[in-house]
């Protein structure tokens, strides 16, 4: 178990029992989502969570005030916690572990597709359509991501599985080929 993990799955463990125990586990999830969402989109409160020079009580509450209203209060307990454990700097981390095991306990596949540009309704429902059948599974996540170096089509990752169907990628295997051949 990396290093991390042996940090971040006690916290994520014992918070998915919180959760379900109190029966709010999809909400919670659904929260999670969210706030790693805020979490990486804004530098300067994941700078600032995980500052030394900022006191403990002070993190706490700005906590307090930022998210009071949105979430559950042993969510809100949670970010406290690990506020008063030193650990909220590690807050994108646990998140993220909290979704891995989630998605482990419910035999969830998580799909990342990075596409050239944003993709629609449709396509979206079409390509999980597609990715559902590559991976075997109905039971998928999809977290889309946009990449504009790919100039067009898309990339998916599931598990060990990559399927690259981007123009970039197509250029990069046509170098590789054209070098075998030189």
């Amino acid at each position: 178990m990396p290093l991390l993990n042996t940090i971040t799955t006690p916290y994520a463990d014992a918070f998915l029992q919180v959760a379900s125990s109190n029966k709010e586990v999809d909400l919670v999830i659904s929260q999670a989502k969210d706030i790693l969402a805020l979490w990486k989109d804004s530098s300067e409160l994941s700078e600032a969570m995980s500052s030394p020079v900022l006191e403990v009580d002070s993190k706490k509450l700005a906590i307090e005030k930022l998210f009071a209203d949105q979430v559950t209060p042993s969510f809100l307990n949670f970010l406290k916690l690990l506020a008063d454990r030193q650990r909220i700097g590690f807050l994108d981390s646990v998140l993220e572990r909290l979704l891995e095991l989630y998605r482990e306990q419910r035999n969830i596949a998580l799909a990342t597709v990075t596409s050239a540009s944003p993709l629609n309704d449709s396509q979206q429902a079409d390509l999980l359509k597609k990715i559902q059948s590559v991976a075997g599974t109905n039971n998928l996540e999809l977290n889309l991501q946009v990449d504009p170096s790919l100039i067009g089509g898309f990339i998916v990752s599931v598990g060990s599985k990559v399927i690259d169907a981007s123009l970039a990628g197509q250029v990069r295997r046509m170098g590789l080929a054209l070098a075998k051949v030189s």
